[in-house]
């Protein structure tokens, strides 16, 4: 794994999905940035200019690629092909 790698999921604690995805980076034991929109709503704005969406999570990859709301198989599968997993 790389220590430098900078993966960014931008999420709520009131979101089902992005507890799911934050439970799923914690149990993989990734280094990666939470962006609480609940603590910082402006990066709400941050979030849907790299997605286009209103819909979260969205996790930012160190390749500058993202996923919206993706599914625990999507978040493996990328972290796979970046060798970060």
């Amino acid at each position: 794994m790389t220590s430098s790698a900078s993966v960014t999921m931008f999420g709520a604690d009131w979101c089902r999905d992005c507890r799911r995805t934050k439970a799923q980076l914690d149990e993989l034991g990734l280094p990666y940035e939470y962006v609480d929109l609940e603590a910082d709503p402006a990066a709400a704005d941050v979030a849907r200019e790299i997605s286009g969406r209103t819909n979260i999570p969205v996790v930012v990859y160190p390749d500058a690629s993202h996923h919206v709301e993706p599914t625990n198989a999507e978040v493996e599968a990328k972290l796979r092909e970046l060798a970060l997993i």
